[in-house]
């Protein structure tokens, strides 16, 4: 039986921590034929690449900042020079960056020069490289995207997040004026929203056992699971539909 994205090709950014929502959705998509690409904002990225091939799965790294414009442009030049084309993009870069030390601050300490930045780092990357890939999605009127998202912004908020939670609850308005758009395009938009999960940035803390009833986080392969196998509409697969789903929510998860 042939895999549901056999012949796909799927990038997926802020794929570099080997405990992160990313490389566990490229898995997930390559596990389902997608040949993969997948971007982080260093060199690590190489050691996730060689963790996929040895898995017998089609894998490609790219080392890129996307707040940047020109590293942008190369990541999708390079992808597309590659492969061919992009037919699923999956927005995950965001929340921290490695090499940059992040501080929480109140909105009265919040300054320009950090709001700029977050929302650079959460929402601005999410829109320069959808801007990038949908048209090609249009042209071969097939396209999947997904954005990674946050319950911090959308749903609830965390003191000192309010850079984040409205970089995240604009990548969520996006998703909806994308899904809007072109969906009559054959191109789908939907959104996942991580609370709390086992990842680098999200390991066992106080903080996270208060924001978890359970005690528990859920781990980085079950939000990979919403990604692609999200119920209706399947998110990243050829039966995704037309409508756009905002909401879906794995965060906190049984012992």
């Amino acid at each position: 039986m042939q895999s549901e994205l056999e012949g796909r090709v799927a990038l997926v950014t802020g794929a570099g921590s080997p405990t992160g929502i990313g490389l566990a959705a490229a898995r997930a998509l390559g596990r389902e034929g997608a040949m993969l690409a997948i971007a982080s904002t260093t060199d690590r990225i190489r050691e996730r690449e060689d963790e996929l091939r040895g898995e017998g799965l089609t894998a490609a790294g790219f080392a890129a900042d996307l707040t940047g414009a020109s590293e942008t442009r190369a990541l999708v030049d390079g992808v597309l020079e590659l492969y061919g084309r992009i037919d699923v993009l999956v927005n995950n870069a965001g929340m921290v960056q490695v090499g940059l030390e992040e501080e929480e601050r109140s909105f009265i300490e919040l300054g320009e020069a950090d709001w700029d930045r977050t929302i650079g780092r959460n929402l601005r990357t999410a829109f320069s490289i959808t801007r990038l890939v949908v048209p090609g999605m249009v042209k071969r009127r097939y396209g999947r995207i997904v954005m990674v998202s946050s319950v911090t912004g959308p749903l609830v908020s965390n003191p000192g997040s309010v850079g984040y939670g409205a970089g995240k609850a604009g990548m969520d308005g996006l998703m909806r004026g994308l899904a809007v758009e072109l969906g009559r395009d054959g191109v789908t938009a939907n959104s996942v929203a991580p609370g709390w999960i086992a990842s680098g940035w999200g390991l066992p803390s106080t903080t996270t056992r208060r924001a978890a009833p359970t005690g528990c986080s859920a781990q980085p392969a079950d939000q990979a699971k919403l990604t692609h196998h999200g119920g209706p509409p399947l998110r990243a697969s050829p039966r995704a539909s037309r409508r756009r789903e905002i909401g879906r929510r794995v965060d906190d998860a049984a012992p």
